[in-house]
């Protein structure tokens, strides 16, 4: 039996290194290696997409392995692609990271300099579990399990407290579920998470909850999720704000990879503070959006976010889509500005300032009540669908008409030369 074997290795040398020993073993088929995380994500889950069985037996992965380190990507292989053999290459072969690396779900560690004996009783051992996994799959339980690319994961992040962000993460969910995706919605405002209060949920458990499991399984996934009538998977923030310490930056990783692995969507609500929680979430985003007001101070507001994630290397400007949120033609600070301070991308469809007819559903916490003729509604679903979350182009509000306010492009809209808009522009060097 042939044995296809795909490495995982961001420095050339030792690509070159691992490929050359790999080619030496019998009945070995070393595919080209892949630089990075995201690639051999995008791999796999290319592969998948046809059949399982034309995913690779074996997949090496590379302790330099990048952005996501090595641990947290053979989590996400193993959780996405249960049929996939996956063993660590490491200069620490000690016990302490072998049991890391087991937990992570890594059917084998090697350690460097790579050996010949070692590497190829590894590869034979992960290659041999891979098709007892297959034969078994084959026997119709491939259903029950995970196998195809993942669900896409989109954050919604606020400039600054007050702009809107909980209500926008809320409706993207619900335009998502209702165009007919598996949605999941998530409080990641760890301290003063509101998705509940908006949606009147009460539920038990939270996200907290998950923080110190290392095999988040359906079932306990499933424990831990409100399925509400909205259709929407519910994964509230603690109702004790204290306990949102519990969840950092690797608890993050390994729920959001959980939730991506079981929903089609998932809508993250990440609040205005940054977090290791919810820092992490962004960078593993599909989506990052950043959601302001066309106002002085939530517009240099998120000109200091994107700041901060790009010194923190979370994400950059230029992949950060843009909402304006509270938007008039007769708002001097308008999306083209907004755009060029930020460095971000504006979307399209700017929401407009009505809060009027938002005030009795959220005063009520039922915003999936909101009459579909609600201009903000027809903006932030039509968003929905400009952002690529929805399933279908249809799945707007129907109306009679749509508002012109709601569909006017940022990019064509006129910028005032005065007031606000001198003193965005005196301190936009600062």
């Amino acid at each position: 039996m042939t044995t296809r074997i795909l490495p995982a290795v961001g420095d050339p040398d030792a690509a070159r290194a691992i490929v050359t020993l790999l080619s030496q073993l019998p009945a070995a088929e070393p595919a080209a290696p892949v630089p990075d995380a995201t690639t051999l994500l995008d791999t796999l889950a290319r592969l998948a997409a046809d059949s399982i069985d034309e995913l690779p037996e074996v997949v090496l992965v590379h302790e330099r392995i990048g952005p996501v380190p090595a641990l947290e990507l053979i989590r996400e292989v193993a959780l996405r692609f249960p049929a996939v053999g996956v063993v660590l290459v490491s200069s620490d072969a000690g016990p302490g990271l072998f049991s890391a690396a087991m937990d992570s779900g890594a059917r084998g560690l090697i350690g460097l300099p790579l050996s010949y004996e070692e590497l190829a009783a590894r590869v034979q051992a992960a290659a041999q579990w891979s098709v007892g996994v297959r034969r078994h799959l084959g026997g119709g339980a491939a259903a029950d399990v995970f196998t195809g690319p993942g669900g896409r994961v989109v954050t919604v992040t606020g400039a600054k407290g007050g702009v809107g962000t909980t209500f926008t993460a809320v409706q993207f969910a619900l335009a998502a579920a209702a165009s007919g995706r598996r949605t999941a919605l998530v409080d990641l405002d760890l301290q003063a998470g509101d998705v509940g209060s908006y949606l009147d949920v009460q539920f038990r458990r939270s996200i907290a909850d998950l923080a110190g499991i290392q095999d988040i399984s359906p079932r306990v996934l499933q424990d831990a999720v409100y399925d509400d009538a909205s259709g929407l998977a519910l994964l509230l923030a603690p109702a004790d704000g204290e306990r949102g310490e519990e969840v950092d930056d690797r608890a993050a990783r390994h729920i959001v990879g959980a939730l991506r692995s079981r929903y089609e969507l998932v809508v993250i609500d990440c609040g205005t503070q940054v977090t290791g929680a919810n820092a992490a979430a962004v960078e593993m985003a599909d989506v990052a959006v950043l959601v302001t007001t066309p106002d002085v101070v939530a517009v240099r507001a998120a000109k200091r976010m994107v700041r901060m994630w790009e010194r923190l290397q979370v994400r950059k400007a230029e992949d950060t889509a843009m909402v304006v949120n509270r938007w008039s033609k007769h708002t001097e600070i308008q999306p083209a500005l907004i755009e060029k301070i930020t460095k971000t991308r504006a979307t399209r469809t700017p929401v407009p300032a009505a809060f009027k007819e938002l005030q009795a559903v959220v005063d009520a916490g039922r915003v999936q009540g909101l009459d579909n003729r609600s201009t903000v509604k027809q903006a932030l679903w039509t968003l929905a669908g400009e952002l690529g979350l929805l399933s279908t182009a249809d799945s707007a509000p129907s109306t009679s008409s749509t508002s012109s306010s709601a569909a006017a492009p940022g990019a064509s809209l006129a910028v005032r030369a005065s007031g606000p808009v001198a003193r965005l522009r005196r301190g936009r060097e600062g």
